[in-house]
């Protein structure tokens, strides 16, 4: 009789049957580089990758741990990047290559874009080992944009995303076209970006909940209260 073949299961499964077989270490590691190559990204995979490298730090790889923690910052703005960082030991957070994500970390949370862009220009040879990085940073800074501004200066723009020129205004006609941006003439011959409303840019369509409340809801507390 011939061999049964042998199951095959998918990374995401390996993680929920055994998370802390460090035999699934290789698995975890080829799968970051998926996730590089393919442009995806799967958080819980990576965290038992960083766990299983606390208990193995032997086998700990610079470079994956690197890429891990590019694609955390890329997921911005979700916590990701600190989440990943708890686990990596300090001793390797010192080396010089950490501690530049780790500011590049503090620029975007602070939304210190202008710095931000400085600093990676200095380090993009850390950076462009990660397809996408510059979309995603300034999709991040779109949306940290939509929150504080309901019309936004070309300028600032310019600076916040890092794109100027014709470049620029391929970006703006893009997202003109499918993002329901409105561009409008402002002083002189600059331009006024107009971003989608929504309740945090205008504060007025964010519903009180007690508005939400529909009236025959409330009428049924009353005999509660009585």
């Amino acid at each position: 009789m011939g061999r049964e073949p042998q199951q095959q299961f998918t990374v995401e499964q390996l993680v929920a049957v055994n998370p802390y077989n460090p035999d699934i270490l290789p698995d975890l590691e080829n799968f970051v580089n998926e996730q590089v190559s393919s442009q995806t990204y799967s958080l819980d995979a990576n965290l038992c990758l960083l766990r299983l490298y606390q208990f193995e730090p032997d086998r700990m790889s610079i470079p994956i741990v690197m890429r891990v923690l590019i694609k955390s910052l890329m997921a911005m703005p979700a916590p990701d990047f600190s989440l990943c960082l708890f686990l990596i030991p300090e001793q390797v957070q010192m080396e010089e290559q950490f501690k530049t994500l780790i500011v590049l970390s503090h620029y975007l949370e602070t939304a210190r874009f202008r710095q931000f862009w400085e600093e990676a220009a200095k380090n993009r040879s850390i950076l462009e080992v990660v397809p996408g990085f510059e979309q995603a940073i300034q999709a991040y800074a779109i949306h940290v944009l939509s929150l504080t501004y309901q019309k936004v200066p070309r300028p600032v723009l310019a600076e916040t995303i890092n794109i100027e020129g014709l470049s620029l205004d391929k970006f703006l006609e893009y997202h003109v076209a499918n993002s329901g941006w409105v561009i409008e003439k402002g002083h002189g011959q600059s331009q006024l970006i107009v971003l989608p409303r929504n309740e945090f840019n205008h504060p007025e369509l964010k519903k009180n909940t007690a508005d939400s409340v529909p009236f025959e809801h409330v009428t049924r507390i009353f005999p509660v209260l009585s």
